[in-house]
């Protein structure tokens, strides 16, 4: 029998993995974040394609550099066995994540009258923790 002691350290322990775990992540989102938000602005102000068409454009590019370095720096021991089926996964999670984009930034555009951008600054902030506990899921770590 475990005395409280040993359980409380081993909550701190488990929780502080976590924690490094979710600032690391926060690094390698940041540099995912300029992919996805330089390609809609860029699509945005110069192709004119509408805010919802380059913002999921975004999302993507923002999908696959935040699945390379987050496999490489961030989650390690996958649970899958296949890279293919670990991707797929991954961006499952981030299809949803981009529905919940979607979905704010409609709210926050079409409906509360903010600018596109600041609507995605907002929506990130949902997304973010959407994606971090989705694919922390998916890692023995």
């Amino acid at each position: 029998m475990e005395t409280i002691e040993e359980i409380v350290r081993q909550f701190g322990e488990k929780h502080s993995a976590t924690a490094k775990q979710f600032v690391s992540y926060f690094g390698v989102a940041l540099v995912g974040l300029g992919f996805d938000f330089g390609t809609l602005v860029f699509l945005r102000e110069v192709f004119g394609v509408n805010y919802l068409i380059a913002a999921a454009a975004g999302f993507t590019a923002g999908l696959v550099v935040n699945y390379i370095l987050s496999v490489r720096y961030v989650f390690k021991g996958s649970k899958l066995k296949s890279r293919a089926l670990e991707f797929g996964l991954f961006g499952a999670i981030g299809l949803i994540g981009l529905g919940i984009l979607s979905v704010a930034m409609w709210f926050f555009t079409d409906l509360l009258g903010v600018h596109y951008v600041l609507s995605k600054c907002f929506a990130t902030v949902i997304v973010y923790m959407w994606n971090f506990f989705g694919r922390k899921a998916m890692y023995h770590n």
